[in-house]
């Protein structure tokens, strides 16, 4: 169930609603069925094994989608057919432009590392959405995969006060760029980190897995974190119990707020 509190609905893969502030944003949205396949590049498919919570034509009204980067367990084609082309989607410049010219959502906003657009309600409260480094494979092979950002979502009341500062580390290995964005933000009220140790053809690993996942929490230190992104398709390795059992191990679990499919917890 959904209600007006400050919360995070967890939908399936990296899809999530976030309610603040008066703003419902969405980001990632992949709502293919079980048994589906999503499009990764280079010829590369892979199978989801789960049902997402919702769809498209259940989801409240929207202010923004936020998208990390352009890959098919993150945006799909039944996001593409459902959703409204008026939305604001704020992503990489170069999603941007694939949104844009070919399918027609003409609100696409690309920002570089470190830019933000706001967003302005209807109350006066505000949503900054500022893009953060990451990066989704090892390099010197970053090129084969498209570009990926972090996002913080800084939601704030008519009177300009921030009331929750949000980190979506995207599809992101862990690397230097993770202690910039510390340096940088300081500390945030929720992590919520795309999991899965996603392994493509030849054992590149392209998203976290646990031990990596475990790395940025501690890089990151925020006040709460929730894992997502972890048993949705073929390609993920790396179960959410990878990462529970290192957090825990390392003495930070009591920092980890889990969300099952359908499921909410407050911000």
């Amino acid at each position: 169930m959904i209600d007006g509190r400050p919360s995070l609905t967890f939908i399936g893969t990296a899809t999530t609603l976030l309610r603040c502030a008066g703003f419902t944003v969405l980001t990632d949205p992949n709502f293919l069925h079980r048994g589906q396949r999503a499009y990764l590049g280079y010829g590369l498919w892979s199978k989801r094994l789960t049902e997402p919570a919702m769809t498209p034509g259940e989801l409240p009204g929207l202010d923004a989608v936020v998208l990390s980067h352009l890959h098919g367990d993150h945006w799909d084609r039944v996001a593409r057919r459902g959703l409204d082309r008026s939305l604001p989607i704020i992503t990489t410049p170069a999603a941007a432009r694939t949104l844009q010219s070919r399918q027609r959502f003409r609100r696409a906003i690309g920002l570089q590392t470190w830019e933000h657009h706001t967003l302005l309600g209807a109350d006066g409260a505000t949503l900054r959405v500022t893009a953060l480094p990451g990066i989704h494979s090892p390099r010197p092979l970053t090129r084969l995969l498209p570009p990926v950002m972090g996002s913080l979502l800084e939601f704030a009341d008519p009177g300009g006060e921030v009331v929750r500062r949000i980190y979506l580390s995207g599809d992101t290995l862990p690397f230097e760029g993770i202690a910039a964005i510390r340096e940088h933000v300081g500390e945030v009220d929720r992590a919520v980190l795309h999991l899965g140790g996603t392994t493509l053809p030849g054992g590149l690993v392209v998203t976290m897995d646990g031990r990596m996942g475990a790395d940025v929490l501690e890089t990151m230190a925020p006040r709460r974190a929730t894992p997502i992104h972890y048993d949705d398709y073929t390609v993920f390795r790396s179960p959410l119990s990878d990462f529970l059992a290192e957090v825990e191990r390392r003495g930070w679990d009591d920092r980890v707020d889990v969300v099952h499919r359908g499921g909410q917890i407050p911000l």
